[in-house]
């Protein structure tokens, strides 16, 4: 940086270049930043997503052959003879509210809002609080 010699202030075109220079290194990181972030968030999601579907398709094997027992127990010991269905139905309200539920939070973790890149949008805020500054109080002092 280049100094003048009027009691150490800095010349408005060495302010100037200066201000540019620290911009353009300060974009290039945040590009670099998000970058990184986006492309964490991007490998999460597909392994989370790969681990959910297998676990689900085996969770989903499960709970039919417990289903189907569950509702020959019942169907057995507290139902009537021929009442097979109305265990059936009861097995299937229970388990379809477990679902819902269910589906309700994993689409509430999956929302936009769990995916923002949080450490640009704070570094972001930052540079513009330091670029604030460096346009007012970088041309009156050095």
């Amino acid at each position: 940086m280049a100094v003048s010699n009027n009691d150490g202030r800095r010349g408005l075109g060495v302010l100037l270049r200066d201000l540019a220079e620290g911009g353009a290194t300060l974009v290039r990181q945040e590009v670099q930043l998000a970058k990184l972030e986006l492309a964490g968030m991007v490998r999460n999601v597909g392994l989370g997503t790969v681990f959910f579907a297998v676990g689900a398709i085996l969770a989903l094997l499960g709970l039919l052959a417990f289903l189907a027992g569950l509702i020959l127990l019942v169907g057995d010991q507290w139902l009537p003879r021929d009442l097979y269905w109305l265990a059936a139905l009861i097995l299937m309200v229970l388990t379809g509210g477990l679902a819902a539920w269910l589906a309700k939070r994993g689409m509430s973790l999956l929302s936009p809002s769990q995916l923002a890149p949080e450490q640009t949008v704070a570094t972001l805020k930052e540079d513009k609080e330091w670029l604030k500054h460096r346009l007012t109080s970088g041309a009156t002092s050095s």
